[in-house]
């Protein structure tokens, strides 16, 4: 973990360090007894995090089993071993499939997540690494979503693939797969409409644009669900259903730097199993950061670079 990465982070986080660094703060400065008292305090520090109720249990039974069999002498020792429990939680991927060339990349979630903002950074990000893109604007419901992502192509010099508002986002999704082969594109990204993932019709329409794109493209196909971390508990409840329809192959949680329960992340990983791939801290274009779970864990309580 570079230091640069972890400041960029740290900074992003202020908001959650500062409220979950201060309570923890609080638990030091009460003493150094590992009491019954300190690891009630620690568990409702924790849920006030937005882990989550059964999280904070599991995690804080472990830290009490750890302390048993490690003989940690204080509070001091515990606070310091929960970066690395927070960080365990967090599953490893098995690829980055942003790093994959060819691959297409299928970016699905609810309106007002930053999800067509995502895709525009990340086409930004790949071309800056060399690799061609061509972006896809299978988002017809919503106008300014196709308009959105032609600013981000003209900004990433990158070709669109879009069709007229309403038109079938499956046959975008096809019609963008197709020029990327035709073009020997090394990524095709395709934003896909944001879904009240309440509405059982809009959840199917995404399901046809996963399998139409899973059937014609050569290269793997990903999909990413976009989160927004300032939605907490109501995001977790999103990226379930998400998950009960789709295979979401990893996560982009944005405006982790807009909330004070950066936990969410930890509940969201934990309880789906699926790995938090990027990190939004801000809104510049290199604020969508790679997620590193050890120097997220760290930031988050309030430590310093290892």
């Amino acid at each position: 973990m570079s230091t640069p990465w972890y400041r960029r982070i740290a900074e992003g986080l202020t908001r959650s360090r500062e409220r979950l660094g201060e309570e923890l703060n609080v638990l030091l400065r009460r003493g150094p007894n590992l009491d019954e008292e300190f690891w009630t305090e620690l568990e409702d520090t924790l849920i006030g995090a937005d882990i989550g109720v059964t999280a904070t249990t599991e995690i804080v039974d472990h830290l009490r089993d750890q302390a048993a069999r490690k003989a940690l002498p204080d509070a001091a020792s515990v606070v310091d071993a929960l970066a690395e429990q927070l960080a365990g939680e967090f599953p490893t991927p098995d690829e980055d499939p942003l790093a994959l060339t060819p691959v297409t990349i299928l970016v699905v979630g609810v309106n007002g997540t930053g999800k067509t903002t995502s895709v525009g950074k990340l086409a930004k990000q790949i071309t800056d690494e060399g690799r061609s893109v061509i972006l896809g604007s299978a988002d017809t419901f919503r106008a300014a979503a196709a308009e959105q992502l032609d600013i981000w192509a003209d900004r990433a010099q990158v070709p669109i693939v879009r069709k007229e508002r309403g038109a079938d986002p499956a046959a975008v999704a096809f019609d963008t797969v197709a020029e990327a082969e035709a073009t020997g594109a090394d990524v095709a990204l395709i934003d896909t409409a944001g879904r009240l993932h309440t509405s059982a019709d809009l959840m199917r329409e995404l399901e046809k644009v996963q399998r139409v794109t899973a059937n014609r493209s050569k290269p793997p196909v990903r999909t990413l669900l976009v989160m927004d971390a300032t939605t907490g508990q109501n995001g977790l409840a999103q990226a379930r259903e998400f998950h009960t329809s789709l295979t979401i192959d990893g996560i982009v949680m944005t405006k982790l730097d807009g909330t004070a329960k950066g936990g969410i992340a930890v509940a969201v990983a934990r309880e789906l199993g699926i790995p938090i791939l990027r990190i939004g801290v801000g809104e510049g274009i290199d604020d969508l950061r790679p997620f590193d779970a050890l120097g997220f864990a760290r930031a988050l309580v309030g430590m310093g670079d290892a």
